[in-house]
């Protein structure tokens, strides 16, 4: 190899390498972002900014979150998701959101077959049967295993409401 064509090799592999530092780096979107991502979890996402609890899902983790559709939402008494997104009860809206969050990642993998009372980030538990399919209470797990860059999202059929 002559020495003009290894500096021009050196060269372009010098250009290559830094023009990869300087792309971004596709990475796993987070859970807030997933959500974002779906219109099926809108009321879910307005209920999370409006709870400030953004900032907390796009933490480190990890985190499972068992999260209801808009379906879900729509199926609780007429006004209760206003109710609850009102600035004045935002106490009670971060108590049912963080009901429907347990520390660590949790795959459907880990709970088939068992039966368990599960602490949530809210503090109280949640019952997760995974003998037939998931259930949490009396929620039903309709698609699992949506792997996020700090944890995991369940998607629910029903919102979770502490006692």
């Amino acid at each position: 190899m002559n020495r003009r064509t290894a500096i021009s090799t050196l060269a372009a592999t010098g250009l290559a390498a830094a023009l990869a530092a300087c792309a971004p780096m596709k990475s796993t979107p987070d859970i807030v972002d997933i959500a974002a991502s779906n219109d099926q979890f809108s009321t879910l996402v307005a209920a999370v900014t409006a709870a400030d609890l953004v900032g907390t899902l796009k933490g480190d983790g990890p985190f499972t979150v068992f999260a209801p559709t808009n379906a879900a939402f729509d199926a609780l008494p007429p006004g209760t998701v206003e109710t609850l997104l009102k600035p004045e009860n935002k106490d009670q809206l971060v108590k049912v959101l963080t009901y429907h969050v347990v520390p660590g990642a949790v795959t459907s993998d880990q709970l088939a077959g068992q039966r368990l009372n599960v602490a949530t980030v809210q503090g109280q538990t949640v019952h997760v049967d995974g003998t037939h399919g998931v259930r949490v209470n009396k929620a039903r797990v309709t698609s699992a295993d949506i792997m996020a860059s700090n944890g995991v999202i369940h998607v629910i059929d029903k919102v979770l409401l502490p006692k």
